[in-house]
């Protein structure tokens, strides 16, 4: 089974991180045009928010 890791970087997106790979860089802002991924919007509208880690367990 993979090993997944959802992190979310400050004041940036969620990182999905699948066997120590970034496969996906999503959206936390609101502000991007690509959703649900992000498109550095983030940092032109002033996003504000803490780092978090989230394992995914089987």
């Amino acid at each position: 089974m993979p090993s997944v890791l959802i992190k979310s970087t400050e004041n940036g997106p969620n990182l999905v991180v699948v066997d120590g790979k970034v496969v996906a860089a999503l959206c936390r802002c609101g502000g991007s045009s690509k959703k649900p991924f992000c498109d550095g919007t983030h940092r032109r509208n002033g996003f504000n928010a803490q780092p978090y880690e989230l394992k995914v367990l089987e």
